[in-house]
């Protein structure tokens, strides 16, 4: 989203960020495997991770999940009813492809590393535009 908002001149018009619902992780860098996947493709994977906080609720005004648990996760750590209105699938903005989850590739091999790429790419195009529409 990050690549995204730069080659669209629009990075100054939005806070970005990205955090785990669970902390095992805090302070690693993303998966290596990930990391030379979106090399490839131009993007430099350098943030590190850290765990979803109630402050996030208040600080955004969109909170994504990847899936059906990350949902039911994010509602259980959601403030309230309306800063539980913040939370969204990701796959809602997809555009030109199908798919009712963003996978874990986790446990895979390249092509489910690959998938993932692809289906963020389409999917922050539509969450872009659904952005620049209602504001």
């Amino acid at each position: 989203m990050l690549e995204l908002l730069t080659k669209s001149n629009l990075l100054s018009l939005f806070k970005v960020d990205s955090a785990g619902i669970l902390g095992v992780h805090a302070g690693d860098l993303p998966d290596p495997r990930m990391r030379k996947h979106a090399a490839r493709r131009g993007y430099d994977l350098v943030h590190r991770s850290r765990p979803i906080d109630v402050e996030d609720f208040y600080n955004f005004d969109i909170i994504i999940g990847m899936d059906d648990q990350n949902i039911c996760d994010l509602k259980e750590i959601a403030p309230s009813p309306d800063e539980e209105k913040k939370i969204h699938r990701m796959v809602e903005y997809l555009v030109n492809q199908e798919a009712t989850h963003i996978p874990d590739p986790y446990y895979g091999g390249a092509d489910g590393f690959e998938l993932v790429l692809d289906l963020l790419e389409d999917a922050c195009e539509g969450l872009l535009t659904s952005l620049i529409r209602d504001n």
